[in-house]
């Protein structure tokens, strides 16, 4: 077992003793002391490291119950040779039976039953074993993995040979197969939201298998092999990029973020701005190394001190533990939800070192989203398509409930904050078609007579058994991270929440100003279009090297009948710049005019001016002569042009008498 950082040496890497977070996804898959039988039968304690020892049919019935009931989310962990107040371990020939007996119970929930670690202790033998569902023909678990750190890090590289299996060559040969865009394959340099899944089956084996001439995968194939999917959120490392990076981090949930730091830089540019971020936003964080191999020893040490010290910091609270061997993996995948610990892996992608201890310990992730299939559906878009021959698709991801083919779902809000009826045509998940979707699986859908143009990132699709109201205007208790001088009333910055991505205004803050380390009750204004939210959401807000979290404490729901008009005519109002269109203030001003307050009334909706080449042609001889004989006479210098009333169109010039 590996030492635990900042340890005595020898101090094995055990389960920390703190108290765990509680977070909005739920309790760990594998916390083992949520589901621990407490009963008694025929005087044997059912909770002794010796139960599955030679148990009676009363005693092998219930145990059965009882794995069924923590395969209910697809699989879970079962240590053998350990009980309540017993040495741990098990003699060779009560092993032997126990891993028997387990076994069968696995078959009888049609499952494998897999050894991951075995190691010998005082008493005898101890074993963790994996139990996994074994894949339905549509149906897997999904766990989705955010992929962040500097530029030139090596992330679409580590991904490039995770996915396909191969090594790289050093010239980052295996991150061109994930590029999606020309210019990312000649700068090197991933400039948008990259989607890459790893496939796992019932016995924890690696399913993918490239296309031995092109080298693509083929995703259907892959979930249909699968018990497990883990998808890969590839996002940029450059600074230029950010609005994009932080756009993958809310809006595609990911249950986990993998921070890829390269062992030459070290912990440089967007590195600590991406772990902020994962930070602020409570997810798990685990550390990859990468490029080990071409690293000198003493480079590579200073790396990894300044990482473990990072992470031990107070912004930080982390348990930096170095993943050494299998029994690492196993404790940390344990007790990896409990967001205290940080596992470390160092890997290279050249030699692929350390490479099966990372894959290992992808196969024990547990998706931490949990769902109630009695909920009404809800499902935030994050990308919209148009399909030659399908039509309008969007993508995104199930928060709630269940979606089946056919439903009807209410798609919004629209600009005026309404939601209209839409159908589903077809679904998919992962490329592969379904016939429904459940919460916390990311899927796509083919609606029926929709354009793309009627869709936006943030849009939601809910339940039509509910009565889904937008919010221009919410207020949240935000932090602020981050702001070179002071943050007042109408501030104005970017919010990003979950899909959402819209600039808002503040109107009201707690405080008169904020600065950096201040929190405050703020009310923010959208500016564009208004949004569905819920209470208790996390969202970012960001401008420039501003930077603030917070959640959402109190929406002030959009009024269905109010026009967009007669909203702005509300905001202009709260401006000081007067009422808006068709309206007159207190002194009977109407648009355009100047109070007696001395404000500018301005109207919204103003004509802009007509652009030179809409003006009639007035430049260059553009008038035509159509336009011409149409229009009433006008002076032009001496001469003034006239309609003669013949049938001929010729025209007819007539010397001003003046």
């Amino acid at each position: 077992m590996a030492a635990i950082v900042g340890s005595p040496p020898g101090t094995p890497a055990t389960t920390p003793t703190t108290e765990q977070a509680p977070t909005m996804y739920g309790t760990n898959l594998f916390a083992v002391d949520d589901l621990e039988i407490s009963q008694t039968i025929n005087g044997h304690n059912l909770n002794s490291k010796t139960v599955l020892v030679l148990p009676s049919e009363e005693e092998y019935e219930f145990l059965l119950s009882a794995l069924k009931r923590r395969l209910e989310e697809g699989e879970t962990l079962y240590t053998v040779g350990v009980g309540d107040g017993d040495a741990k371990g098990l003699a060779d020939d009560e092993f032997e039976a126990s891993v028997a007996t387990l076994r069968s119970l696995a078959i009888s929930c049609n499952a494998d039953c897999n050894l991951l670690a075995k190691k010998t202790v005082s008493g005898g033998s101890l074993a963790e074993f994996l139990i996994r569902k074994k894949a339905e023909s549509e149906d897997f678990i999904e766990v989705r993995v955010a992929v962040v750190g500097n530029v030139d890090a090596g992330k679409s590289t580590l991904l490039g040979v995770l996915t396909h299996g191969e090594l790289d060559n050093g010239r980052g040969v295996a991150r061109l197969k994930l590029f999606r865009h020309k210019h990312e394959m000649e700068s090197g340099r991933t400039s948008s939201v990259g989607n890459d899944i790893l496939g796992f089956d019932s016995a924890g084996l690696v399913v993918n298998k490239p296309d031995t001439h092109a080298g693509h995968l083929d995703w259907k194939k892959i979930c249909e092999d699968s018990a497990k999917v883990i998808t890969f959120i590839d996002l940029a490392g450059h600074e230029r990029y950010l609005k994009t990076t932080v756009f993958g981090m809310t809006g595609h949930m990911p249950d986990f973020c993998m921070l890829i730091v390269g062992a030459n830089a070290g912990i440089i540019g967007m590195c600590k701005e991406h772990l902020g971020l994962a930070l602020a936003l409570n997810v798990p964080v685990f550390v990859v190394v990468t490029k080990i191999d071409m690293c000198p020893p003493n480079i590579l040490q200073e790396t990894l001190k300044l990482l473990q010290r990072i992470l031990k910091s107070p912004g930080c609270r982390k348990i930096p533990v170095m993943v050494q061997n299998t029994d690492d993996v196993v404790v940390m995948a344990t007790n990896f939800s409990s967001e205290r610990v940080c596992p470390i892996f160092q890997i290279s992608n050249v030699s692929g070192e350390n490479l099966d201890l990372l894959k290992m310990f992808l196969n024990l992730l547990s998706a931490r989203m949990s769902f109630d299939e009695k909920e009404p559906a809800e499902f935030q878009i994050d990308d919209t398509y148009s399909v030659p021959g399908v039509g309008t698709v969007v993508s995104g991801t199930t928060l709630k409930g269940i979606i089946n083919l056919n439903d009807t779902l209410l798609l919004g809000p629209d600009a005026l904050g309404h939601f209209q009826p839409i159908v589903i045509k077809s679904i998919h998940r992962k490329r592969m078609p379904v016939k429904y979707v459940r919460g916390g699986q990311t899927a796509s859908f083919s609606l029926k007579k929709v354009k793309r143009s009627q869709i936006r990132k943030g849009m939601v699709m809910v339940s039509s058994t509910i009565t889904p109201q937008a919010c221009w205007e919410f207020e949240a208790d935000i932090l602020i991270l981050h702001h070179p001088t002071t943050i007042s009333t109408r501030y104005q910055a970017m919010v990003h929440c979950g899909s959402i991505r819209q600039t808002a205004t503040i109107v009201h803050m707690s405080m008169d100003c904020l600065r950096t380390g201040d929190k405050a009750a703020v009310k923010f204004h959208f500016i564009k279009n208004p949004e569905f939210l819920r209470v208790d959401q996390r969202l970012v807000f960001r401008e420039g090297r501003t930077k603030a979290v917070g959640n959402i404490t109190k929406l002030y729901h959009h009024q269905p009948g109010a026009t967009l008009q007669q909203h702005r005519c509300k905001v202009s109002k709260n401006r000081g710049e007067g009422p808006g269109p068709l309206q007159k203030d207190g002194d009977g001003a109407e648009n355009g005019e100047t109070s007696s307050s001395g404000a500018r009334l301005r109207p919204e909706n103003e004509p802009q001016k007509p652009s030179k080449r809409n003006r009639g042609g007035r430049h260059r001889g553009n008038r035509s002569k159509e336009n011409l004989l149409h229009k009433p006479i006008a002076s032009l210098g001496a001469v003034s042009y006239v309609k003669l009333p013949s049938s001929g169109v010729s025209l007819a010039p007539s010397v001003d008498s003046g």
